[in-house]
């Protein structure tokens, strides 16, 4: 096991976060959430990963005692990328409607939006 996934996974995540930080613009801050909530699918992986190990297909002849992969982490995944589509396409959605009532998506711009 290496900590070399764990690592990409952090600065995947810190990227993002540091891309959400210095946005000027609503659909630059929409892609770095998408970035940073990529970084769990690297993490996820990281996590479920068991060197030699082989899936658990049935059906498929498998030895007792060997390795198998747990097939609950890479549904995870598969949920975490389903998630992120959904809230990606649901932030870009509100940017639109944004930039339809206030004619721009400059975060400083939006006077009207301030209490």
């Amino acid at each position: 096991m290496t900590v070399f996934p764990y690592l990409v996974a952090a600065w995947v995540l810190l990227t993002g976060l540091f891309g959400v930080v210095r946005s000027r613009h609503l659909v630059h801050t929409v892609v770095c959430v998408s970035v940073t909530q990529s970084s769990t699918y690297v993490l996820l992986l990281a996590v479920g990963y068991r060197s030699g190990a082989t899936a658990p297909i049935f059906g498929k002849p498998h030895p007792p005692g060997a390795p198998t992969v747990d097939p609950v982490v890479q549904a995870m995944a598969l949920t975490d990328i389903v998630v992120s589509a959904t809230v990606t396409a649901l932030l870009l959605a509100l940017v639109v409607q944004v930039a339809k009532r206030h004619g721009t998506v400059v975060p400083d711009e939006l006077h009207a939006l301030r209490g």
